[in-house]
């Protein structure tokens, strides 16, 4: 059994609930809904809303043309919880990706894979004049082959050092 709507009143006014709670539930709510559009854009909406498709498709290459826009942005699809900024980050995180495979790399770590054991003392010179090494850092470093001669080298300077260290007897790769 129920109790009478007299008896929820008055244990609501108990806890002194505010009058216009109990007059809407949902007043509250109110502040949360856009504010409605001006009259221009609600006269614009209805005209949009009454075209055809190959209208609409003919005033998005118009509304492109006139904007300068190439291509419309890619579209994410807002799921509950997620906030537009993610939607965004989602969105342009595809096109992060794709703009980092076109990128050139520009800087390389020099690695030593392997060198002919009668080459090892010019190796070893060879590689205190593109290092700050000294002649027993540069001779372990070369003895613990395959290890990084260098990190950061530029593409130009990295390609020479290459080049000079397979005349010699080593085989360098870039990373």
């Amino acid at each position: 059994m129920r109790p009478p709507l007299s008896h929820l009143l008055r244990l609501l006014s108990l806890r002194n609930p505010s009058p216009s709670l109990l007059s809407s539930p949902f007043a509250s709510f109110s502040s949360l809904a856009p504010p409605p559009p001006s009259p221009r854009v609600a006269a614009l909406v209805d005209e949009i809303s009454s075209l055809t498709l190959l209208e609409a498709a003919d005033l998005t290459e118009a509304l492109r043309a006139r904007l300068g826009v190439d291509q419309m942005p890619a579209m994410a699809i807002l799921t509950p919880g997620m906030s537009p900024a993610a939607a965004a980050a989602a969105v342009g995180g595809g096109a992060a990706a794709a703009e980092e495979k076109k990128e050139e790399k520009t800087a390389f770590d020099l690695k030593l894979e392997s060198f002919d054991a009668a080459a090892k003392i010019k190796i070893i010179k060879e590689v205190r004049t593109f290092t700050d090494l000294g002649l027993k850092e540069a001779k372990e470093l070369v003895e613990k082959a395959p290890a990084v001669l260098k990190k950061g080298v530029a593409k130009e300077e990295a390609e020479k050092i290459v080049e000079k260290m397979k005349v010699i007897g080593a085989k360098v790769v870039l990373e």
